[in-house]
């Protein structure tokens, strides 16, 4: 029976993790990182990877840095025959990389050499790509940079979010693995090194990237939206109060108001222009210190906040 390590965090690796263990393969230890404060009470909560694990008596370690931890060492005694990652979050040191017998492989949510970094599916959606994907790559020091076994593609659609894509990639990922796995244990798969003249990076989301610019085009602020969403959230400010937007729609008009004037304005929603003539109304949103209403629920209290040809938002 082939022993492995797994390694990975949020939920994205929890079905693949489960597929594992389902299709026969001793999972000797999982590691995932620590558990985090969740929520307005900041309750202390486990991975989703870790709760998979407990399910099934699995060994759990959670180290802060993997790096030179007892962590590591435990794995590194273990000498596995697969190190598998999926959405880890930190990097592996070459000495961790090298206890595998057979291989450290990694499950990418991207179509690799495009997107390496830790957000690959929040660029992919933002820059308004076709489609994505999942790749599984042999493990290298250099961050998503080793050779790839096996790729499978997903279209984006104009409703998928991130909370959507991640969904369906993990499933996608999921049976990837499953499906490559005896191959690579047999040593009858053909790597192939990715085109360093084709690399794009996904660095993870920075603050300054959550504001919305109303002077780019609709199209573009909704990519952005749904690119964020349901983490971690793009917003705006509108009438002063910084508000986060969850959803938006591209109106098939145009206009020459300038950015951020109300253009339209009902009991039931609210028309903004954007950059280049284009129009975008508001779905749903949360303003600071309230709950995530829609549009319709928002106007019930703030209509009169709204009139047409009126500059409600100033940023970008």
């Amino acid at each position: 029976m082939t022993s492995v390590v797994f390694m990975g965090t949020p939920a994205f690796s929890a079905p693949i993790l489960e597929a594992v263990i389902a299709n026969g393969y001793d999972v000797k230890a999982v590691v995932t990182q620590p558990d985090r404060p969740v929520g307005r009470k900041r309750v202390l909560t486990p991975t989703p990877v870790k709760e998979v694990a407990l399910a099934h008596e699995i060994e759990v370690l959670q180290p802060e840095k993997i790096s030179g931890s007892d962590e590591m060492q435990r794995v590194i005694d273990i000498n596995p025959d697969l190190i598998i990652t999926a959405a880890f979050g930190q990097f592996l040191p070459t000495k961790l990389l090298n206890a595998a017998k057979i291989g450290a492989i990694n499950v990418h949510a991207s179509l690799l050499p495009k997107y390496r970094g830790g957000a690959p599916v929040h660029y992919s959606i933002m820059n308004g790509d076709a489609k994505t994907g999942v790749s599984i790559m042999y493990m290298v020091k250099k961050m998503d940079a080793g050779d790839v076994i096996a790729v499978a593609e997903e279209p984006i659609t104009g409703s998928d979010n991130v909370g959507t894509m991640f969904d369906k990639l993990s499933v996608l990922g999921r049976d990837l693995l499953i499906k490559t796995l005896p191959d690579l244990i047999a040593g009858n798969v053909t790597p192939v090194a990715q085109d360093e003249a084709l690399v794009t990076f996904s660095p993870n989301i920075s603050p300054e990237q959550e504001q919305l610019d109303f002077n780019q085009p609709a199209q573009v602020i909704d990519n952005h939206v749904r690119g964020l969403y349901p983490f971690p959230t793009a917003y705006t400010v509108i009438n002063g109060v910084r508000t986060k937007i969850q959803g938006v729609q591209v109106i098939d008009e145009t206009t020459d108001q300038p950015a951020g004037v109300v253009v339209k304005k009902s009991k039931k929603e609210v028309w903004l222009a954007a950059g280049a003539g284009t129009i975008i109304s508001l779905v749903a949103l949360q303003p600071a210190g309230k709950p995530k209403m829609s549009i319709n629920d928002y106007l019930n209290g703030n209509l009169a906040s709204f009139e047409e040809g009126q500059q409600v938002i100033f940023n970008g």
